[in-house]
């Protein structure tokens, strides 16, 4: 432990550049070896992904869930208002929970590109996420996967609107508040909009799950979890 604590010591005054040097002179007692963290690490994604991921898919993964729900977007919040100002509430209403849907059916997406970018975690950079922040893990696969998935959410979602014929309800949401006097016309990209909401929801999960394998023993459900992630304790 006091080896342990040692090295968190020097990590937080040593450069970027020596981060490298200190990382390999973790201490190897117990049977920790470069094998096992880099195996610790793809465990932990995958069970964000298999436990986090997958709920966003069903109905309502997004719709019901406040940590990830798609509101409208700033310039879309003012036509929300204004229908329901005019008693067009259930019209907005289900405004808004066609964009969810749309997320819910693109997150299916997610887990092959998501496994291609776990697979390739290397020992090195194993090593640099144990001792990272909080949610380095969680960056780490937002590196490796963000542009990949924006390519797959991206149709999958316009795909989803024709689909639901969100096209449809949201001309009518946005004819009808255009048509309300002294109102600033709006037109957004609702796709992209919703594409890169999607993106940000499955991130924020991902984060929830290795926060709490970091934090909380209980959550560190086999053998190998709980042995990687005793050395960051």
């Amino acid at each position: 432990m006091k080896k342990i604590l040692a090295l968190l010591i020097v990590l937080n005054f040593t450069a970027c550049a020596e981060l490298q040097q200190v990382v390999n002179q973790l201490p190897q007692s117990g049977g920790i070896s470069d094998l096992d963290i880099a195996g610790g690490l793809r465990e932990a994604l995958d069970l964000g992904i298999d436990k986090q991921v997958s709920k966003l898919t069903q109905t309502d993964g997004f719709f019901k869930n406040e940590l990830v729900k798609i509101l409208l977007p700033e310039e879309l919040q003012k036509v929300d208002k204004a229908l329901r100002d005019i008693g067009l509430s259930s019209l907005a209403d289900e405004g808004l929970k066609v964009l969810n849907r749309a997320a819910e059916d693109a997150v299916g997406e997610a887990t092959p590109i998501f496994i291609n970018a776990v697979k390739d975690i290397t020992f090195t950079d194993a090593k640099n996420i144990l001792l990272g922040s909080n949610d380095a893990a969680t960056q780490y696969l937002t590196s490796k996967t963000q542009t990949a998935l924006y390519d797959k959410f991206n149709p999958v979602i316009k795909a989803s609107f024709d689909k639901v014929g969100a096209d449809q309800i949201w001309s009518n949401l946005i004819n009808k508040y255009n048509a309300i006097p002294f109102t600033s016309n709006v037109n957004p990209d609702l796709t992209d909009y919703v594409t890169g909401e999607a993106l940000k929801g499955v991130y924020k999960v991902i984060a929830v799950e290795e926060q709490d394998i970091r934090s909380k023993v209980g959550s560190r459900t086999t053998a190998l979890l709980q042995k990687v992630f005793a050395l960051q304790d």
